[in-house]
């Protein structure tokens, strides 16, 4: 893909990405993810010239000596994305899979961070772990797209390629893990896009799910409503001489809300996607 190309796929993808969410709510997430400011550091002892704004009475009060506050500046936060890459993520509905929905939610991300002058750093985890270093606005944005259609996960139209192979199977549980867990410290916020099928394991969720800086949403499609389905998705390819099908089992035998309750969240793509996340964040 041409930077040209890049650069025309991301206006359309900011173009459509408003249709069904309002500033109002854009508004209140960006104040989700941004601090106070301002945060307080320690007392020190008063000395003439300084403000006394930031005197604290009550400590003058019980030890009958003057102390000041003294406050850091709060850093920005890095908001690091998780995409869930795998095949059973390619189903969906009206021509958006589940996948393609999470990536439009990301690039909402991207947008919001430019705005508040945060990052964004998004880790795909499908065929291999693709590591996107951070960045924010359109910049980000031009980037993932092109790292996502060098890695095959979309196609020149910037739309999710669904006639390829992989399976997460192939990497070790513990590196999936550890892709994640890295980017869990102190001012970051990890946000992942899952439906669960083939993601990560039960014992892997434990060790991730209570952290109060993970944020979890199952990305349902009206397929995942019937258990035991097997779906076969539609692809004329890139090269293909006859239209061909890709069998997927979107089979999962774990109950999320039985396992996990309110800490994942479920976003129905057959519904306002980007406006159900908006609320769910705030």
């Amino acid at each position: 893909m041409k930077l040209n190309d890049v650069r025309k796929t991301v206006s359309q993808i900011k173009a459509s990405l408003f249709k069904n969410s309002n500033s109002f709510s854009i508004g209140m997430l960006k104040s989700h993810f941004k601090g106070s400011g301002l945060q307080f550091k320690e007392h020190q002892v008063y000395s003439f010239g300084d403000d006394i704004r930031f005197i604290d009475w009550n400590m003058l009060a019980k030890t009958n000596h003057t102390f000041i506050k003294t406050f850091e500046e709060e850093r920005n936060i890095e908001i690091t994305v998780v995409l869930d890459a795998s095949r059973s993520m390619l189903s969906g509905i009206n021509g958006v899979s589940k996948l393609q929905a999470s990536i439009e939610i990301t690039c909402l991300l991207y947008l919001l961070a430019g705005e508040t002058n945060d990052f964004v750093h998004v880790v795909v985890i499908g065929e291999d772990i693709v590591d996107i270093p951070k960045s924010q606005g359109d910049k980000g944005i031009t980037y993932l797209i092109s790292i996502l259609e060098k890695h095959g996960v979309l196609d020149e139209m910037g739309k999710v390629e669904i006639d390829r192979g992989g399976e997460l199977n192939d990497i070790p549980e513990e590196k999936k893990l550890h892709s994640i867990l890295k980017h869990t410290g102190k001012n970051r916020e990890v946000v992942i896009f899952s439906d669960f099928v083939d993601f990560i394991e039960t014992s892997s969720m434990k060790r991730l799910i209570f952290r109060r800086n993970l944020h979890c949403f199952f990305m349902e499609s009206p397929l995942d409503r019937f258990a035991k389905a097997p779906i076969s998705l539609f692809s004329l390819g890139k090269k293909a001489v006859k239209p061909s099908f890709k069998t997927v089992n979107i089979e999962s035998e774990r109950n999320l809300e039985k396992e996990f309750g309110r800490k994942i969240k479920k976003i129905d793509i057959s519904d306002r996607y980007l406006e159900s996340f908006i609320k769910e964040m705030i």
